[in-house]
């Protein structure tokens, strides 16, 4: 069963910056894409950035754009989100996910068959 564990989050005062990460116990992990989502509150789960298997492509949703970065070390199985100049509206579970493919383009939460347990990011003063 594949396993992906989240962590970095916590509480961040608005501007602030935070890194997660997202290890991954798959065999043969850099042959999959990986996904950041995150759900706020009585909100939907939105997706946040995607990676390709070999790390040479991402994507991004629009709201992220500029602030956020995501990235891979494919050699310690982690992923990693960087975040920066985060706004209260920032504040969310958020959660890696593995893609059963090679593509970073993949937006759909339906399309990802791996899920880590989240974790909370607060963003406020």
């Amino acid at each position: 069963q594949a396993q992906l564990v989240e962590s970095g989050g916590g509480l961040v005062q608005p501007g602030g910056s935070l890194r997660l990460s997202c290890v991954g116990s798959i065999a043969n992990m850099d042959y999959y894409a990986i996904g950041w989502f995150r759900q706020a509150p009585g909100k939907d789960r939105e997706w946040v950035s995607g990676i390709s298997a070999s790390g040479l492509t991402t994507t991004d949703a629009a709201f992220v754009k500029g602030r956020f970065t995501i990235s891979r070390d494919n050699a310690k199985n982690t992923l990693y989100l960087q975040m920066h100049s985060l706004r209260p509206e920032d504040t969310a579970v958020y959660y890696c996910a593995k893609y059963p493919g090679e593509s970073a383009v993949a937006d759909v939460v339906d399309d990802y068959d791996s899920w880590g347990q989240g974790t909370q990011v607060t963003v406020s003063s």
